[in-house]
């Protein structure tokens, strides 16, 4: 007796290889991690002389002084990879995002007070210390992670976080989640933590003692 070809295990499949596609269309696409390639190599901010520390780190290190250690056998650069390079740009949009601006007169009743920003509140200098402790606990050297003083803009004292790198000195600033090169910024930039010992250096010659950089559009 012949059989009757069956015609319904056909139909099934289809209609399962369709049911597939159509949830596959109509699931939610998935949150599109930011990715943001590395940067061009640049030059090296100049150094030159010892200086004297500001006042609000020399306070700050006496409160901290694990802190403030120049420890020589750590790298004083970082090499750059395309992770690290994200990680430091998710601390620094973090950070920014974390912390309510407010200067230490309104904060603290201070003209100047450096601290870790642990009540989500404080100026750029805070900023400063928040953003390289975090990176630090993500295991890069505190060696390479400098605070840095700079005229801004508008020609006032500014605290950013200078990033030593195999492909250049970047800043990490308050003011920008854009990380750029020191010479991008528009800063003139004075002074920086020391990598050889505990203490600052200047920038630039002796008779300006500043470095200027130019103003790079925003992103």
């Amino acid at each position: 007796m012949n059989r009757r070809p069956d015609r319904a295990r056909p139909r099934s499949l289809q209609l399962a290889i369709a049911t597939i596609l159509a949830s596959l269309i109509a699931a939610p696409a998935l949150p599109i991690e930011r990715h943001v390639s590395l940067p061009p190599a640049s030059n090296p901010a100049p150094a030159a002389e010892r200086t004297r520390p500001p006042i609000g780190w020399i306070d700050f290190c006496k409160r901290h002084p694990a802190e403030c250690t120049t420890d020589i056998g750590e790298p004083a650069k970082i090499m750059l990879f395309q992770a690290r390079w994200d990680e430091i740009g998710t601390v620094n949009r973090r950070v920014n995002a974390q912390i309510r601006p407010m200067p230490d007169i309104e904060h603290w009743g201070l003209i100047e007070s450096w601290d870790f920003p642990d009540d989500g509140i404080g100026d750029c200098e805070d900023y400063v210390l928040e953003k390289r402790r975090q990176l630090a606990a993500a295991g890069l050297p505190r060696r390479a992670l400098l605070i840095t003083v700079v005229l801004d803009e508008a020609n006032a004292g500014h605290a950013v976080l200078m990033v030593r790198t195999d492909r250049g000195d970047f800043v990490l600033d308050n003011k920008r989640d854009a990380i750029l090169p020191w010479r991008a910024t528009g800063y003139s930039f004075i002074k920086r933590e020391s990598q050889r010992e505990t203490g600052w250096i200047a920038f630039g010659g002796q008779e300006d003692n500043a470095a200027t950089a130019t103003l790079s559009p925003p992103n």
